[in-house]
């Protein structure tokens, strides 16, 4: 049977699908076959480059940065001395509460009826002061006296009247009644006043026998009289000088037990130990500055660049920045604590610090201005020491000697040295 003339064109249509189709798979797999050489040189690593960044021109600032907590400064635990009481040392009232604020030259507790008066110093009250007395405690109670305004006359190590009297206007001031002396001392002014009395009342007699001497017709020897008014005299002047003595003694006095001396005032109150109708054993109070601080911990490296003085922030954690001071740096064992202390806090700022952890940030160094900066790690050392750079130009690398200074946050700052060239852009190599 002879075929059809369409049915012999959808043969050869057919056989020219097939023939394409196999031509399609034989190109495709033909071009996934790879000579071992060509397969080499795609999988080799590339050559090696160099890492460039360009030289830029910028401020540089060297800064020690940390997180430090919060305190109230200085923490000192405070005893009163009673063993000059004759009686219990029992709490009669100022007692002071957690958060208050003690004063100096204010009470800072009560003690069977007497008041506890704060005083700053750095020695501690460990004797009764009294006309007579001498020694470091009382100049130091003369130079506190003089600095709250209370005249204790000459400032030396001398308890005299005029120190007594200064101090019953540091009694005045913070409203208790001066101290009384101890009462043999006051018998001791009245036995001396009497002697006087009497003293002046023989100088009278004596006085008195004398010009009645006189007045007798004849007489002409007067030196029985005359040698009893001389004794006379010189028993009236021993007596009023002991009188000067004893009320020199009598003079009012600084019990041990009625002032406590304290590094610095004013502080805050931090514990209490006593309450009223309670007896005193030990210390009554701890009590820290009233100035909150920060301190952080560094290094022994990072602490020969620091010192007292030096300018520091705080970030409070709600983007507020406040500024503060280095008060002091104190070895702690292998590290050191840094105290930081604010300039001044508004209430808000002091209840975020409080019991706070916080970013501090102390400027240690900054250039003048906008300088030539490189990356650290474009940095090398020459055969002699010396610092360079390496400069990409053109496709070569230059080398150029530089000299380094201030470093900080990963830059450090480049001058050229000599005639060598270095300008802002300059590709320098960091890697390859």
């Amino acid at each position: 049977m002879t075929a059809s003339p369409r049915s012999r064109r959808r043969v050869l249509v057919g056989v020219s699908a097939v023939a394409a189709l196999s031509l399609g798979v034989g190109v495709a797999a033909g071009s996934r076959i790879t000579s071992p050489e060509d397969a080499a040189a795609k999988t080799a690593p590339p050559k090696a480059s160099q890492i460039t960044v360009p030289v830029e021109l910028k401020a540089l600032a060297s800064k020690v940065v940390g997180r430090g907590d919060t305190s109230f400064d200085g923490a000192v635990n405070i005893r009163v001395e009673t063993s000059g009481l004759t009686t219990p040392a029992v709490v009669t009232g100022k007692v002071p509460t957690v958060g208050s604020t003690l004063k100096e030259g204010k009470a800072l507790l009560e003690i069977t009826g007497r008041p506890v008066i704060g005083l700053a110093g750095v020695l501690p009250m460990y004797r009764t002061l009294s006309p007579g007395s001498k020694g470091p405690d009382v100049l130091q109670l003369e130079q506190t006296l003089d600095r709250l305004g209370f005249d204790p006359g000459t400032v030396d190590s001398k308890y005299d009247l005029d120190t007594a009297n200064a101090v019953e206007q540091l009694y005045e001031a913070a409203g208790y009644d001066a101290p009384e002396p101890d009462e043999r001392l006051t018998q001791a002014v009245d036995g001396a006043k009497k002697n006087v009395d009497q003293v002046k009342n023989a100088l009278r007699q004596a006085q008195r026998a004398l010009r009645q001497a006189k007045a007798m017709p004849g007489k002409k020897d007067f030196s029985v009289e005359q040698g009893a008014v001389s004794d006379a005299q010189s028993n009236l002047d021993d007596a009023e000088t002991a009188l000067a003595d004893a009320r020199f003694k009598a003079g009012t006095p600084l019990p041990v037990s009625e002032v406590v001396f304290v590094k610095s005032l004013p502080r805050r109150v931090d514990d209490v130990k006593v309450e009223r109708g309670g007896t005193v054993n030990g210390v009554v109070m701890s009590a820290s500055g009233a100035s909150l601080v920060v301190t952080l911990k560094v290094d022994a490296q990072t602490h020969e660049r620091l010192k007292a003085g030096m300018t520091a922030s705080l970030d409070l954690g709600d983007g507020t920045i406040v500024a503060a001071t280095v008060r002091r740096i104190t070895r702690n064992a292998d590290q050191y604590d840094v105290v930081v202390a604010p300039k001044s806090l508004t209430p808000h700022q002091l209840d975020l610090l409080r019991d706070a952890n916080v970013r501090v940030t102390i400027p240690i160094k900054s250039t003048n201005g906008k300088v030539l900066a490189v990356p650290v790690a474009a940095l090398s050392a020459g055969p002699d020491g010396s610092s360079r750079v390496e400069v990409l130009r053109n496709g070569k690398v230059e080398l150029i000697p530089v000299t380094v200074g201030l470093s900080a946050d990963g830059y450090a700052q480049v001058t050229p040295a000599g005639d060598a060239k270095l300008v802002q852009g300059d590709q320098v190599v960091v890697g390859r």
